[in-house]
């Protein structure tokens, strides 16, 4: 008896577990008719709002302290240049500094230490695209001796993603009924749809600048053109 008064004390102290918490898996509705799978894709263009681009100074000389401080002396100005240019610090990013012994190899001998080259690089962020071919020519007059870039790209993409996913589903169920009525059936609703990713397309390549007046300054030109952003759905139908 006490055994059993035992028991019966120790169940009712137990939590009691509600029905619905031993349910594990997710109810799936199965597909009774035809299964259609197809990918989609969503496509819009943009005018790129913003230009990255590297710029650096190069500097050898005997020693590693000397070739330090002349790309130092040379990459201030370069700076100063940006600041005059109305660039902000936020958009201006130490991207490397290297120091390397330079060696001569005569023939039959040790290599022997000729001096030093050192390099600082920065990365910008233009703004105002159009205008950077000309803030990249004050650099070079001021020093900069290694450029490269521009990589177009749009600051803030979300807006246009959304876009081209709407287009994507939108191209997606147009497919799907396309199919169907191929087969003499109809879509009856959609099963899943999963994003396969968003990613720009890079720009063609810009036609060569005409030629401009001898007496007309000439500058390097950069120009923003169009860029695609496009993102691909892979999306299940029933169809009946």
């Amino acid at each position: 008896m006490n055994r059993i008064f035992t028991a019966l004390l120790l169940a009712a102290a137990m939590p009691a577990v509600p029905a619905t918490a031993q349910t594990t898996g997710q109810v799936t509705q199965a597909i009774t008719g035809t299964r259609l799978d197809l990918s989609a894709n969503g496509e819009v263009t943009r005018v790129p709002d913003l230009a990255i681009i590297s710029a650096g100074v190069v500097a050898r000389a005997p020693t590693a302290a000397a070739a330090l401080q002349e790309t130092a002396d040379k990459m201030d100005k370069v700076l100063a240049a940006l600041k005059r240019a109305g660039v902000a610090d936020r958009d201006i990013q130490t991207s490397s500094v290297n120091l390397n012994p330079e060696y001569r190899y005569p023939e039959n001998q040790s290599p022997q230490l000729v001096g030093y080259s050192a390099s600082n690089q920065v990365t910008i962020r233009f703004r105002d695209i159009r205008n950077s071919g000309k803030i990249l020519d004050a650099l070079v007059a001021e020093g900069a001796n290694q450029i490269s870039g521009p990589s177009m790209t749009i600051e803030h993409p979300e807006a246009a993603l959304d876009e081209a996913r709407v287009q994507a589903i939108a191209n997606g169920r147009a497919r799907a009924t396309l199919y169907a009525r191929a087969l003499g059936m109809q879509v009856v609703r959609v099963v899943s749809v999963s994003e396969g990713g968003g990613y720009y397309a890079p720009p063609p390549p810009a036609p060569p600048a005409p030629m401009m007046a001898a007496a007309e300054r000439s500058y390097t030109k950069i120009e923003p053109g169009e860029q695609k952003l496009q993102v691909s759905v892979s999306m299940v139908f029933e169809l009946r």
